[in-house]
């Protein structure tokens, strides 16, 4: 999310960097850009003018032009109000962070991934605790949708499923649902509602008498963000009829503009309660307004990058490797081991988009062939191998390595070139190793990486 305008704010801050003292002008054709940004990552027109107006007022009040470092000033100020716009004047505390007892509920059109996100949502309050989860479904319109979130429910750790049929009135479902939530002293109730158009009066007086009746602390809007500005009109609709407490987006890692997130938190005075990133139940993510914009501004999610790191990676492996290739020991085994590690942690343009000044970076990974498919054909590749050939690769001679490509699916090339980098990469640890003997070698290291940029 956010992909394209953060690709285009570092364009703006770059020129700005370039010029050293920034004239009134500079800043007026930064503010031009900063609009045009705004404009193309799909966020309301009136909300971008409201938006670069507000930056403008305050750059000329922080007497910015004659700034040591006006480019930094811009950056701040920029940083500064979109984290302010997105949390609100009183930010809320993180939905897995809300006192329980907590009852949630999801409303949302048919499509929007409602009752994925519940799932999600429930794996997400249970998964780093020992809270327990009630979960149902009153969606008794869409043919096999009580049955898709059983399924769901059963990855959940401490989660219960509430079952249901579709010959039940979704009241009845909510009223059982809560039943059992009170029963089990559970800490959370996390319930799907059937998708509907805020133009169909019958269903949402159905859904006004739900939430009447279950009373949730969290109402959650879940929209779309392939939508565009059709989820922000829909937003609108839904928040004009229904208490909303806050909106789950769905769908971030597909739509690089982003711009409607922004537009649906001021124009709703909804926040955002959560990104959906994908299609398992891991994949959602607590929005963090200070983290989406340091992203957003090419400044990187080290946090993020390493909470996500600690969730997916085998310790106790990743360990065993590392111990091995201290002691100078690499095999192809261990590379596979490496590349299915990135895989988890979301492939490569996903540890990319949390690294500062990661749009750099961009250009260079599709360049060496680094990207998500080159990782799936490398660990094809290495699959294809024998256990022999992957501990001694020198084995692999061109018979071997035609029969590796037609296993892989893939050609001699390939198999050449990925045996090719596996050789660097084992030539560069013996560098480093002899260097590591060196005396002097920790301090100069640190030295090194405590250097600050001039």
């Amino acid at each position: 999310m956010f992909e394209a305008l953060s690709h285009r704010l570092s364009q703006t801050f770059s020129r700005l960097r370039k010029r050293g003292v920034i004239q009134a002008s500079d800043l007026e054709e930064a503010l031009q850009e900063i609009l045009i940004a705004l404009l193309e990552a799909d966020v309301a027109l009136e909300v971008t003018k409201r938006f670069v107006e507000d930056v403008r007022h305050k750059a000329l009040g922080q007497a910015i032009i004659r700034s040591i470092t006006p480019d930094q000033m811009i950056v701040k100020i920029v940083n500064d109000h979109l984290v302010s716009l997105l949390d609100g004047e009183i930010p809320l505390p993180p939905l897995s962070a809300v006192q329980t007892p907590l009852k949630v509920m999801l409303v949302g059109l048919q499509g929007s991934g409602k009752t994925t996100s519940t799932a999600k949502i429930a794996y997400l309050l249970t998964k780093k605790s020992e809270k327990r989860a009630v979960v149902a479904s009153t969606d008794v319109y869409r043919p096999a949708a009580i049955e898709q979130l059983r399924v769901l429910t059963q990855s959940v750790n401490r989660a219960f499923f509430v079952p249901a049929t579709a010959s039940e009135a979704p009241l009845a479902i909510a009223e059982r649902a809560l039943s059992i939530f009170t029963e089990q002293r559970a800490d959370v109730l996390v319930l799907d509602t059937a998708g509907r158009l805020h133009t169909d009066e019958t269903l949402m007086q159905e859904l006004k008498t739900l939430v009447k009746s279950v009373q949730p602390e969290e109402l959650l809007l879940v929209a779309d963000m392939m939508m565009g500005q059709d989820a922000l009109n829909i937003a609108r609709a839904f928040s004009a009829r229904l208490p909303l407490t806050g909106i789950v987006l769905t769908r971030a890692d597909s739509e690089s503009r982003g711009g409607v997130a922004l537009s649906m938190r001021l124009e709703t005075g909804c926040p955002i309660r959560a990104l959906g990133t994908g299609e398992h139940l891991d994949d959602i993510e607590i929005f963090n307004a200070h983290r989406i914009v340091d992203r957003l501004l090419g400044k990187g999610d080290i946090v993020s990058l390493v909470e996500k790191a600690s969730e997916v990676l085998e310790k106790e492996e990743t360990e065993a490797s590392m111990a091995r290739l201290n002691q100078g020991v690499f095999t192809l085994t261990d590379l596979a081991h490496q590349l299915k590690q990135v895989s988890k942690m979301g492939g490569i343009a996903s540890i990319l988009k949390m690294l500062p000044g990661a749009g750099a970076l961009d250009g260079l990974v599709k360049k060496q062939d680094m990207d998500d498919q080159a990782i799936a054909r490398q660990l094809a590749i290495i699959s294809s191998m024998t256990p022999k050939e992957r501990r001694y690769y020198k084995l692999i001679n061109g018979s071997r390595r035609r029969r590796i490509a037609a296993g892989s699916g893939s050609s001699v090339q390939d198999v050449n070139k990925l045996l090719k980098n596996y050789e660097k990469m084992l030539e560069m640890q013996k560098k480093l190793r002899k260097l590591q003997k060196r005396p002097g070698f920790g301090d100069k290291l640190q030295n090194l990486l405590g250097k600050e940029r001039v």
